[in-house]
């Protein structure tokens, strides 16, 4: 055997291991996937249900009349690589990577764009599940405004800090009604309410909880030079009727707003407001029902694509991306400012499928005049 021969065989698993060692380290990016898409119209049996168990509407109504009519309301999902566990090294090896950065419809980006310094799966997965929550009450508040019915505020008790006055005696979900007696209508009154005595004050707070109204009495502490008790107030909404909305625990996030919105409108109003025909789309929504942008728009658009939707609703803001990607096949794209402005244009719509709807190419003129 050769000089050459013999270095070459000894250097061959020298390549393998360098290689094997390269493309198992981790690089700090992420990446989204398309995920798939779901039919709030629909019932739970097509969002992946327990097997064996009965399916039921995704959206439930007690109190009010409902109309199932033909059609689909998609919300799309992407697929986001986890953040790192506590202790483990973020990022994602060059072998994971490579597979999303030669499709066209998947993305990479550096791993501090898509999650936070101290994010973990667990974190991930609790903030997830809270915006889901905040992005179906202002759905379900937003279709019912849209319909015409008032739907008051409440005050409530978002969040109470550990070791203060507040921890034991008031807990996330209470709605706050009074202080000392006096009616707090919103979070001014109650900050001036506690700041209107010195520090060290038993104060007693008019709560209800669970539909039982109770108060309790805490006493104030002085922080930054002015007295508090420890808890960030927040509001609910105070619904006439029952409406609940029943996604998989497992999505998280708030882009399906405007998908719930006009899902629940739908529901509660007679007629179909997609002409029976399958409309995707994506985007937060506000109180004011304002459409706010959310991330991995090309994705979800390449998901309704593959799941044939015939029409897709982008947020006015993620319209660049959107027409960068140019990946909607014969899928029609529509710009989303506001519920009400999509509500009109899909009744256009349902009435003629070849309407002459938002268009994504018309964003920066809408921004500007607006």
């Amino acid at each position: 055997m050769t000089q050459r021969l013999v270095a070459a065989f000894l250097a061959v698993p020298t390549i393998l291991a360098l290689l094997v060692f390269v493309g198992t380290q981790k690089l700090f990016f992420a990446t989204y996937s398309p995920g798939g898409t779901l039919d709030v119209l629909g019932t739970t049996a097509a969002l992946g249900g327990p097997s064996g168990t009965d399916a039921t509407d995704v959206i439930q109504v007690a109190g009010h009349p409902v109309y199932r009519d033909d059609g689909e309301l998609r919300m799309t999902t992407v697929a986001v690589s986890q953040p790192a566990s506590p202790g483990e090294t973020p990022g994602l090896s060059l072998f994971e990577l490579m597979t999303d950065w030669f499709d066209s419809d998947r993305a990479v980006y550096p791993y501090d764009v898509v999650h936070a310094p101290d994010e973990t799966p667990e974190s991930s997965r609790q903030e997830g599940a809270e915006q889901m929550a905040t992005s179906q009450d202002s759905a379900v508040e937003v279709a019912l405004r849209e319909m015409g019915i008032e739907v008051p505020q409440v005050l409530k008790v978002a969040g109470v800090t550990d070791g203060l006055p507040a921890d034991g005696k008031l807990v996330v979900g209470d709605i706050l009604r009074s202080v000392d007696g006096t009616a707090i209508e919103d979070d001014r009154a109650l900050v001036s309410a506690i700041r209107s005595q010195p520090a060290g004050t038993e104060l007693r707070i008019g709560i209800e909880r669970m539909g039982k109204p109770m108060t309790v009495t805490v006493r104030t502490v002085p922080a930054d030079g002015v007295p508090v008790i420890g808890i960030q107030p927040g509001y609910d909404y105070d619904f006439p009727f029952d409406v609940s909305i029943d996604i998989d625990p497992n999505i998280g996030g708030p882009s399906a707003g405007l998908i719930f919105s006009l899902a629940v409108y739908d529901t509660l109003t007679p007629g179909s407001l997609t002409g029976g025909r399958d409309v995707a789309g994506t985007g937060e929504i506000a109180p004011d029902g304002s459409v706010g942008p959310i991330g991995g728009i090309q994705q979800k658009i390449a998901g309704a694509r593959d799941d044939g939707a015939d029409l897709f609703l982008v947020p006015i803001d993620n319209c660049a991306d959107a027409l960068a990607a140019d990946n909607n096949g014969d899928m029609r794209l529509m710009m989303a400012t506001t519920m009400h402005e999509v509500r009109l244009a899909l009744e256009e719509y349902a009435q003629d499928p070849d309407a002459d709807l938002p268009s994504c190419e018309d964003a920066d003129a809408v921004r500007a005049a607006s």
